[in-house]
Parts: C-alpha cells; structure tokens; sequence
C-alpha cells in the first residue's frame, strides 16, 4: 500500500548504508515533472585500500561518470529526492522497489532474494573475447600490452556486441537444425564488405575459440583491404580457414555459406547481401544496414496523411529508413526465414545501430503477409532493389 515518501526514502537509505548486507541501489525513471540529473545511477559498495565506499555512477545517454562517495553521505539521500521514478535496492537476503505514482505516492515492494556482496573495485565484466588476443592486436584495438586503446573502446564494443547476438542465435540455429554441423564439413561464414574485417576476425576467433570447425571468407570492393587483411591472417597463421577477395558482392562467385554478415554496407550494398544470402541460401543473416538512399529519392508522392512527417525533412529520412529496414525483414519473411530487427550498438552510436536477424526456417508465411507487403509498396509507389533481386513467391 501507499507510503509518505521521506518514509519509503529514508528505508532505502538505511538499506544503502548497512554495509554488512548492501549489494547495490539502482535509481531510473522520471517522477511527473521533474528532471533527475542521470538517466540512471547505479550505487554499490567497493573496497578502497582499508576504507569501504559508496561508488556511484551516474549514466546519461552513451557516457558515463564515477564517484565514490563515504558512506551515509547525503549525496545519496539528495539523489533519491531529485526525481527518480524507481528505486531499487539489493541486499544479501531481500529486494526492495520504490515506485512513485503520478500523484506522487512511494509504493514499496519487498521480495526475498539471495544475493552475493562483492566489494571489488572493478566489476570483471564476462568477456566473449579477451583482450589479449592476437588478432586485436594485429588490427590496432589492443596494444601490445593486450590493454584496449582508449580511441578503439567503441570499436571493441561493437565487436564485442557482434559477439553476444551471434552466438546465441547461432547456437539455437544449430540446435533447432537449421545449420548443420559434422566433423566433415565447416560452417561457413561469408562476410560482405568487411572493410578493415574486425568482426571477420572476429567471428573467426569466437569460432574457433568454441570448438566449431569453420571457414571464413570477406570480400570487399578495395584491394588495399584485401592485401592488409591478408597479412594479417597470415601473421596469425590462419590464413587454411580465413580468405579475403576483392570484388562486388552482386559479382561474387562464392557458391553458398550457412551464415551471411554484412555491417554498414552502404545503401543497396545491403540489398545485395541479403540477395545473396536468399539466392545462395544462406541459414543465418546478420545484416546492420548503414545509409539509406534509394527508397529515399523514390518517396515523391505522399500518402495522407503521412505529409505532417514528411514535410520535416529529417523525419522524412528517418520514415524513409524505416521503410526501408522493414521491407528488407518482411521480404526475408516472405521468402521463408524468421525475421526480427533489434538494436545492435555501432561504432559511433549513431541513430543507424539497427540490426536485422534471421534465420532460414522454409515455414511459408501466412497470406496476409503478403498482401500487408503489396499494401504497402502501392501505398507509398515504391520498388525496394531488394525485391528486384530477388524471385518473391507472391
């Protein structure tokens, strides 16, 4: 039932500060009118030299702040007070949730849980792959201590993200039997317009890491990336599973492999990957698209009352996007594979971290999905390149 506030805060505040059974404090949300100074602060007690503190970090978009504080400070009171929606707060043996109603009533909720406390100073993070290995050293992102660069943290994290969707969705693909694995014959894996090839290497690294028997191929329009990305594998010594080409994805002979990736090829570069991934009948397509051009330039006749998007500029190129993205996951439906689109983190954290997953499944779509794809073309007069490289079975 309902509380007074200062009685639900001052709970919490006596939980943050029991240090023999405090696990952390999460603060999220935003109270009706008011405007808390993070998006999120995470508190969880570490230990300093012989001192125990508060460390607290404040979250805000794609940056982060540290501080340890003392214990009892009223830093953290003064938080609680300044706006947040939901506070949680972790100990040994319970969960206790603060929720604040619009009419500005805490409601409490406590749970029985066991938690461990850890006091450590830095929270080891499980890693899919470590730091220290050759192959971030060999492409720039570690340096010859096996620490990340500070410039190329982005970078590891994008690699490290490609890493955490491709191997669940590759392991349920292998245990549904959607891709087959023996001992005769390598997944194989085909990357388009790798460039510089971090998740090529990559994902050959995982793989092999895993105990799956693989073959890798990149191909790319520039030779340059070709020749230094050669080197590389060579220097690695795993040039027998690992190849690089020089050639347009539309002009590849590549015969088939069970998993396509292709990370920000540009515009309909993406539409040729998908191409070949349903033409060669690839099992497992992991596409982050990058710019959006040509739907954008056949927009020309809007559909009412879509014109109060689309007479802003900006909107009309993120509709244009959407459209886009969405038609590439519908034609992979219609064309027999599971699709979903979900948010993948980018180099540049960019509004473009979008990801389309989808496994080859030969399940044929109900009717209407169908039609909601014709719907939707003579709705807005446009042709995806997607659909002209493809026989959709309408």
């Amino acid at each position: 039932m309902p509380i007074e506030f200062e009685e639900a805060t001052a709970e919490a505040f006596a939980l943050i500060n029991n240090l023999e059974t405090f696990v952390r404090a999460v603060l999220s949300g935003r109270r009706r009118n008011m405007m808390p100074e993070a998006e999120k602060i995470e508190i969880r007690p570490v230990k300093l030299k012989d001192e125990i503190k508060l460390q607290m970090i404040e979250l805000s978009g794609t940056s982060s702040k540290t501080v340890n504080l003392d214990v009892g400070s009223e830093i953290v009171k003064k938080l609680m007070n300044s706006g947040f929606a939901n506070i949680l707060i972790e100990s040994v043996s319970q969960s206790m949730t603060i929720r604040f109603t619009k009419k500005g009533d805490a409601q409490v909720f406590v749970e029985q849980s066991k938690k461990s406390q850890s006091l450590d100073h830095d929270k080891h993070k499980s890693r899919l792959l470590d730091p220290s290995d050759s192959f971030l050293r060999e492409v720039g992102i570690s340096d010859a201590q096996g620490r990340i660069k500070p410039t190329k943290q982005d970078k590891y994290l994008q690699v490290e993200e490609f890493l955490r969707i491709l191997a669940p969705t590759l392991k349920n693909a292998i245990e549904s039997g959607h891709i087959s694995v023996d001992d005769d014959k390598p997944i194989s894996i085909v990357d388009h317009g790798c460039g510089n090839a971090y998740l090529t290497f990559a994902a050959h690294q995982y793989l092999i890491s895993t105990h799956h028997k693989i073959k890798v191929i990149g191909i790319d329009l520039r030779e340059q990336s070709r020749i230094r990305n050669i080197a590389i594998a060579s220097r690695l010594e795993i040039s027998d599973s690992i190849e690089f080409r020089a050639e347009k994805i539309s002009e590849t002979d590549i015969p088939a492999a069970d998993i396509t990736i292709a990370l920000h090829a540009c515009d309909t570069a993406t539409d040729d990957a998908i191409a070949w991934a349903i033409n060669n009948n690839s099992k497992l397509l992991l596409i982050a698209p990058c710019c959006h051009h040509d739907l954008q330039t056949q927009i020309r006749e809007v559909p009412e009352p879509w014109s109060t998007i689309t007479k802003h500029g900006i909107l009309k190129e993120r509709l244009g996007d959407m459209l886009t993205d969405a038609l590439r996951a519908q034609i992979l439906r219609l064309m027999g594979y599971r699709t979903e689109i979900i948010e993948f983190v980018g180099d540049e954290h960019t509004p473009r971290n979008l990801m389309i997953r989808a496994v080859k499944t030969g399940a044929r779509p109900e009717q209407n999905e169908f039609e909601r794809y014709q719907e939707m073309l003579k709705l807005w007069k446009i042709v995806p390149k997607l659909s002209e490289l493809v026989q959709i079975p309408l």
